[in-house]
């Protein structure tokens, strides 16, 4: 079973699937996490994520980039997303990706094009979502909770400059696949977030039509 789990920054997905990989015993990939470590390379070997060959350069990381605490940060997401606006990062991704989601018994994977590039063939795919208000809320206090020195207003900015790049790319741009469940998680909490998501999924893979929330 591949469960593909799509949505913008701060919305949930992650908590999301990795709570529905341990629910259904699935492994599970957070595909940002691959672009994250290319923004990342790319900087460290001197280069800019926004130029094209620059951040392809980035791709090729050592696994064990993957494990540095550091891609958790936002300074990491942000040059996620600038480097992977870029086809020839995201075709140099895409099979690893794939790889993953098509292994024996099958994956849970989050990201934001999961459904609609990296597996459209997937049993259930959810889309996550949540107001701008709401994400930047949890992400401040998370930022916060680590020290960070952060305003709300800067979170706001951020998310709004992510989105519009992640939605606005030409290529596997930020989207719901056409077949994808909707999740909106403003006004839940985490466990009721993981709740419904796993009725959503229970739903469309035992052939019913679970109602988009």
């Amino acid at each position: 079973m591949i469960i593909a789990v799509d949505g913008p920054t701060a919305s949930g997905k992650g908590t999301i699937a990795k709570a529905l990989a341990a629910h259904f015993g699935l492994p599970h990939l957070d595909t940002g996490l691959l672009y994250r470590a290319v923004g990342v390379n790319a900087v460290r070997l001197g280069g800019d994520p926004d130029n094209p060959d620059e951040a392809l350069a980035g791709c090729a990381f050592d696994d064990a980039l993957l494990a540095d605490a550091h891609l958790r940060s936002e300074t990491a997401g942000g040059l996620a997303s600038r480097a992977s606006r870029h086809p020839a990062v995201r075709a140099a991704l895409l099979e690893r990706q794939r790889s993953f989601a098509r292994q024996p018994g099958g994956a849970v994977l989050d990201g934001r094009d999961i459904g609609t590039v990296i597996a459209p063939e997937a049993d259930a795919k959810l889309f996550v979502t949540a107001s701008v208000a709401a994400r930047a809320g949890r992400r401040c206090n998370e930022m916060l909770g680590r020290g960070e020195d952060v305003t709300l207003e800067e979170i706001v900015a951020d998310l709004a400059a992510r989105d519009a790049r992640d939605s606005g790319r030409s290529i596997a741009p930020l989207k719901p696949a056409c077949d994808a469940l909707l999740l909106d998680t403003s006004d839940l909490t985490i466990g009721q977030a993981v709740q419904r998501a796993i009725e959503l999924v229970n739903g469309r893979t035992q052939g019913g039509h679970s109602p988009q929330s």
